[in-house]
Parts: C-alpha cells; sequence; structure tokens
C-alpha cells in the first residue's frame, strides 16, 4: 500500500503546526496531492464548499441527457471474481466501482453550483464531486468519522424500518464499522461508536433516497496539528471505499476493476488553522477526452446479489 509523498506529509504537518489555512485534495491510491495554502483567498480554479447541514431539498427535475453504464454481463464477471476472492478468505468486504458514460448540456461549473450536498469540490474543470460522505472532522483534540453504507428510496413504503432490518446491509455496514473504528485507533485513544445505524434523508433528482451512517470518535494528542499529513497517510485510503482487509482488498481491487479512479474516492479537506474537516470524493463527475464519466459502486459482501449490486452502482448515478 503506498504512502503519500514525504514532502508533502511535511508540508502538511508544516501548515498545521503553523495554523496556516490550507486545502488538500489526494486521489485515491495516494500518488498526487495537492495543497492550496489560503484557499478562500485563491483563484486557480478550485472551489470548494463544507455544510455542517444540508438540508435543502432539490429543486427541478434535472436529468442527464445519456447514460450508459457498464453492461451486466462484465459487472457479474467482476462481482463473480470478488464473491471467490471472499470465499477464499482474502476479503470480506470490498467496494466494487465501475465509470458510467453520461452527457449533460451542464458545464461542471454549473453541476457544482446546482448540486446540494455537505462536500462539494469542483476541481480545475477536471472534475466536479457533491459528496454526501465525510472521510473525517477534527475539532478540539477530537477526531470524528461518519461511514455510510446502506441505502434506500425515501418512497419505497415503511423505508427507513426495511433498510434497518436488512440482514446484508447490516452485516456490511457493522464490518466497515469495524474497518474505521480499527483505523482511529491507529491515530486516537479511547475509540467508540457514539452513533449506530441512524438514517440521513438526501434529496436528489431522481427522489428522495435514506441513508444509513454511523458515527465512530477517538482522542488525539495535543499536538494533533503538527501531525496532520501523518495523519492523513495513516488513514488514507479511506476504509468505507475500500474495504477490510485493507492491503489485501486494494490488491484485489487494482487487480479487477480494469480502470484508473483517479480523484474518485480520495478525499478533500480543509484546515482552518484551528479544526480540520473532509469528505470522501463520491457522486463524482469526471471530464475526459471522450466527454463526462460518473463514477460510482457499492459494498460486496458474501451475502451480495449480483444484480442488486449492478442497480445500486447505476442508482448513485445523480444529481444531488
Amino acid at each position: 500500500m503506498l504512502s503519500l509523498n514525504k514532502s508533502a506529509v511535511d508540508e502538511l504537518n508544516y501548515l498545521g503546526e503553523s495554523s496556516i489555512p490550507f486545502l488538500v485534495v489526494i486521489n485515491f491510491d495516494k500518488t498526487y496531492i495537492d495543497i492550496i495554502k489560503n484557499p478562500c483567498k485563491d483563484t486557480s480554479g478550485v472551489k470548494f464548499s463544507i455544510l455542517e447541514n444540508s438540508k435543502l431539498k432539490h429543486t427541478g427535475n434535472i436529468c442527464f441527457d445519456m447514460i450508459q453504464p457498464i453492461d451486466f454481463k462484465s459487472y457479474k464477471l467482476k462481482f463473480d471474481y470478488v464473491i471467490e476472492e471472499i470465499k477464499n478468505g482474502n476479503t470480506y468486504l470490498l467496494n466494487l466501482t465501475a465509470p458510467t458514460k453520461i452527457s449533460s448540456k451542464l458545464t461542471l461549473e454549473e453541476i457544482y453550483n446546482i448540486t446540494n450536498a455537505k462536500f462539494k469540490l469542483i476541481y480545475k474543470d477536471k472534475f466536479v464531486c457533491f459528496s454526501p460522505e465525510r472521510f473525517i472532522k477534527i475539532i478540539d483534540n477530537e477526531v470524528f468519522t461518519y461511514p455510510m453504507k446502506g441505502t434506500i428510496n425515501a418512497d419505497i413504503p415503511n423505508a427507513k424500518q426495511k433498510i434497518l432490518d436488512d440482514k446484508k446491509e447490516l452485516a456490511e455496514h457493522i464490518m466497515v464499522v469495524d474497518l474505521l473504528r480499527n483505523d482511529l485507533s491507529v491515530i486516537s485513544k479511547n475509540v467508540q461508536v457514539t452513533k449506530f445505524r441512524y438514517i440521513d434523508e438526501i434529496s436528489t433528482s431522481k427522489g428522495n433516497l435514506y441513508q444509513v451512517s454511523s458515527e465512530i470518535k477517538g482522542k488525539l494528542d495535543n499536538n494533533w496539528k503538527s501531525n496532520i499529513g501523518n495523519i492523513l497517510d495513516s488513514l488514507l485510503p479511506a476504509g468505507s471505499i475500500s474495504g477490510a482487509p485493507k492491503k489485501k482488498t486494494l490488491e484485489i481491487i487494482e487487480k479487477i476493476e480494469d480502470y484508473d479512479r483517479g480523484f474518485f474516492t480520495g478525499i478533500f479537506g480543509y484546515f482552518d488553522g484551528k479544526s480540520f474537516d473532509s469528505g470522501v470524493l463520491i457522486r463524482y463527475i469526471e471530464k475526459t477526452r471522450d466527454g463526462l464519466v460518473y463514477k460510482s459502486g457499492g459494498g460486496i459482501t458474501l451475502d451480495s446479489d449480483d444484480l442488486s449490486e449492478y442497480d445500486e452502482l447505476i442508482s448513485k448515478v445523480y444529481l444531488s
């Protein structure tokens, strides 16, 4: 598993120790990191927004002109390979993703402006992200993470109870909570799950969704600011969008996905001089030479159903 560039880690540690605000953007496999000092004054084509509460309803019926996902036969080959790896004991939770070709009359900046999400980023006209998922938050020497696993259409009768009673979703959620609890224990003390499986409502262009999350927190040393680079290096890639055990699962992902995730499922974070907050780069649209690509996926466990997982991959291609 790759580590972040040492000079980048040292720079993050210096900025943290000096209480200098910065924005950091890191791709999935940690091979690229961009650090922007005083980003609120920056004009380099990078815009971001981090909102603690994002409760606005989606306005209008904004759809993509075309959606062309991976075909089910190709997806099933990858899915079946993952299931075999699970049966062989090499992984027990793997986040399988794929690119979907889309077309839209909207520019990346227009998508950034109209979407409603807790974590939004547009990066140099290369990609836009409108993510509901936090990576970590650090405030008052405490670190928090909020794994999200379990999504259901809110219009389904008794949807909240159905998603909470789903045994497959429960098992997957427990796995990722355990994974992130272990991750936090590497960088902090007194790690505990403070909220288990609560539900947020997300408004999208396709309707409302219920998303199941948990809250985990730990206690950091007083000098965490001067170690913020090391903290990020230790935690990445994010467990919720890789799997467990992380090292072997990442090897399987590299072999089976057959495309470059790039910044998708990486993270971006903002340090204001006192605290740090960050989002996982999901709900992600990338500009390529061949047009726009929307990347999405979901967690695979032994109890997963291929068609259901394929449908989930496609259902996550939306504007929030």
